[in-house]
């Protein structure tokens, strides 16, 4: 299973968006847009025909007013993406969804978007303009939060304003999807799903209860999220984060070399790895960190948004085989610079550095290392200098490639890695999950040769032999004999990643999923929570909590997880349709489902069957079998949703047959429920061996 991703899939379609150009001037009045029998109303983010309300996505709305408010006019997709998603990374796919629904909202007679093949979209539907003060909210400063009224600078397009929503919301609706990222577990056969990876709201769990308390929307009505206000006259609380928690900052490359970048992030990442193996320092995860990478953000505003005391900033010069790294660790609530060094070295001494700097830092919190903590801080590395140049290469190509190229090069750094090195543990760790991710996502598009599946675990049993401590290893063979429905073996891995990297976000998030599957909910929701709360910026984190609260039966706050996770940026779930359905609101779940067509069969043959549209539910099944004949498990939801029973238990000892990786969701997902009581479901759930 790759690391971010789970047996259901999650999306990851990523490209760097470069920087904005020159933006058109915006009026400080709102304007309201008519065309056709439509009225686009930015300021209420409502979407009218006549006096009925068009459901729209947010990130849908968000492109139909930057193409309204530019009508006439060619906007190219770069352009477009770039005020839609301008602090991600995204791809064109996310664009091409959003233009789908649009045009499945508006029709198609007349033609409101005209496509400019190669280049973009223009909106070419006659458009009235109407300035008027009256939608302005009272209770909201003219900022920019309900679209286009934030300028940001460098750009020639009015943004949209992409700031999460922390907190509860009372409007909880689907957003605009990306492609999905399929970073699966299953690595014994093509057709395995992986597993998602559960992470929780912990910062805004309390809120986010009381909200659903208060108000959870009609199950009918589907709406676009407010951010959340403060009541008049009730002052902001205090900040007061942990007093041992950090952020690791990514390092400045100064070297004047570009290409160097890949080094000075990989420093970055192997000090943030050390420092969260250290169980009494809460450490913010490196996607929440990276987050700020390359922005003019002040060191207060990053603490808060991570919820760290302190942060830890440096650079790396690098010239031949010797380094300059100055760190410097700052106090985020006083301003108080705390400690600070410079260390000069040869590259071949790197690790001794990691674990002197990790040792600082720890000194300086006043924590005191226990046990073997030390010895664990520098586990699993290398003294081979080009060993370890190979190493990060391999790194950064894992962290941006989403295609089946991108992933080779990372799996051939990695082995240029272990030729040089043949005892480096965390090479054989990265190459493990390079593998993984091409073998289980891939491999539906390209033939994979069938000892890649094998090597994942072969990998991961060499670096557990090279270092026994390196809680990497442990979870990379976890979700390795996951996807092969070795539970019980699974399980016993998990527990020993988290024992001993209790401070990975990441190892959190696949431990809390697997938990709440195997029926420990509780104890699977506390690790979830928690690792929402080392990684705060990361909408993985929070589409793996709805899978886990979907399993868990908590479909109110599976959606709460849903909505804070897409407004933090795109990505893609396959079953982020499911706790609409589950709650009967089958018209947002088909919205959610339809998102992205690639993937919609299969969901679209259960929503039409409940919305009494059964030719069409049976079109649907028919077509994603045609698409997936090896797919086993999805069909027998399928007819676990129709009623027909006998169809779904012959498709789910098919599944059993082939060791579908998704099997792992048989104990505890919710549309499988009208097959429990069943001899037949009994049977095939003893066989699968759940650990107690």
């Amino acid at each position: 299973m790759s690391e971010e991703g789970g047996w259901r899939s999650t999306a990851k379609g990523l490209r760097e968006t470069p920087k904005s150009p020159e933006r058109r001037p915006i009026g400080d009045v709102p304007e309201i847009y008519e065309f056709g029998p439509f009225r686009l109303e930015p300021a209420e983010r409502k979407l009218l025909r006549g006096s009925a309300v068009v459901t729209l996505t947010p990130k849908a709305f968000d492109t139909l007013h930057l193409l309204v408010r530019n009508s006439g006019h060619l906007l190219e997709k770069d352009e477009l993406v770039r005020m839609l998603w301008p602090d991600s990374f995204v791809e064109e796919g996310n664009l091409t969804n959003n233009i789908f629904l649009l045009r499945k909202a508006l029709g198609q007679n007349p033609e409101y978007i005209e496509t400019i093949p190669k280049k973009g979209y223009r909106f070419v539907g006659a458009v009235r303009r109407l300035p008027t003060a009256e939608l302005v909210r009272p209770d909201k400063p003219d900022s920019g939060e309900n679209g286009f009224e934030a300028k940001a600078a460098g750009s020639r397009y009015a943004p949209v304003s992409l700031e999460p929503t922390h907190g509860p919301t009372t409007n909880v609706v689907p957003h605009a999807a990306a492609p999905p990222v399929r970073e699966q577990v299953s690595t014994s056969s093509r057709a395995k799903r992986t597993l998602i990876t559960a992470v929780a709201l912990v910062t805004f769990g309390a809120l986010a209860y009381i909200a659903l308390n208060k108000a959870w929307i009609s199950k009918h009505q589907v709406s676009s999220p407010t951010s959340p206000t403060a009541p008049a006259g009730v002052a902001p609380a205090a900040f007061a984060p942990p007093p041992h928690s950090i952020a690791v900052l990514p390092f400045v490359n100064i070297s004047g070399d570009k290409e160097q970048e890949y080094f000075s992030d990989g420093l970055t990442e192997e000090l943030l790895n050390s420092l969260s193996r250290i169980n009494e320092l809460q450490v913010a995860a490196r996607t929440s960190s990276f987050y700020f990478k390359g922005k003019d953000v002040d060191l207060p505003t990053i603490a808060h948004k991570l919820n760290v005391a302190s942060v830890l900033e440096g650079s790396v010069r690098r010239a031949g085989n010797t380094i300059r790294i100055s760190v410097q660790l700052n106090d985020a609530v006083t301003g108080f610079h705390l400690w600070s060094q410079t260390y000069d070295r040869e590259l071949r001494d790197v690790l001794k550095m990691q674990s002197e700097i990790a040792n600082a830092v720890a000194s300086t919190l006043k924590v005191t290392l226990l046990g073997d903590a030390a010895v664990r801080i520098d586990v699993g590395g290398t003294r081979n200098t080009a060993a370890f140049d190979a190493y990060l290469k391999g790194s950064q190509a894992l962290r941006r490639s989403h295609e089946a190229k991108g992933l080779e090069t990372a799996i051939a750094a990695y082995s240029a890695a272990i030729q040089l090195d043949p005892n480096f543990a965390l090479a054989y760790v990265g190459r493990a999950r390079a593998l993984d991710e091409l073998a289980s996502w891939w491999a539906e598009d390209m033939e994979v040769p069938t000892e890649r599946y094998a090597q994942v675990g072969i990998d991961a049993h060499k670096a557990i032999a090279l270092a026994p401590d390196l809680g990497e290893a442990h979870l990379v063979l976890a979700n390795s004999l996951a996807g092969q429905l070795d539970l019980t073996r699974a399980s016993g891995e998990y527990e020993r990643a988290l024992a001993l990297t209790p401070g990975s976000a990441l190892v959190l998030q696949h431990y809390g999923l697997f938990a709440v599957l195997m029926g420990r909910t509780e104890q699977g929701l506390s690790a979830s929570r928690r690792a929402v709360l080392l990684d705060p910026l990361d909408p993985k984190t929070r589409l793996s909590l709805m899978d886990a609260l979907i399993n868990a039966r908590r479909p109110e706050e599976a959606i709460v997880a849903l909505h804070d996770a897409l407004a933090l940026g795109p990505t893609f779930r396959l079953d982020q349709w499911v706790p609409y359905y589950v709650l009967g609101n089958y018209e947002s779940a088909r919205i959610m489902c339809e998102s992205n067509p690639r993937f919609s069969d299969y969901c679209l043959a259960e929503i039409y069957d409940k919305l009494g549209r059964r030719a069409e539910a049976e079109g649907a099944l028919e077509k994603y079998k045609a698409v997936n004949p090896e797919n086993w498990y999805e069909p027998a939801e399928v007819y676990a949703q129709w009623g027909d029973t006998a169809k779904a238990l012959t498709s789910l000892k098919a599944a059993l047959r082939a060791r579908d990786g998704a099997l792992v969701y048989l104990k505890t997902w919710p549309l499988l429920d009208p097959l429990r009581k069943e001899p037949g479901f009994q049977a095939i759930e003893r066989d699968l061996k759940f650990p107690n």
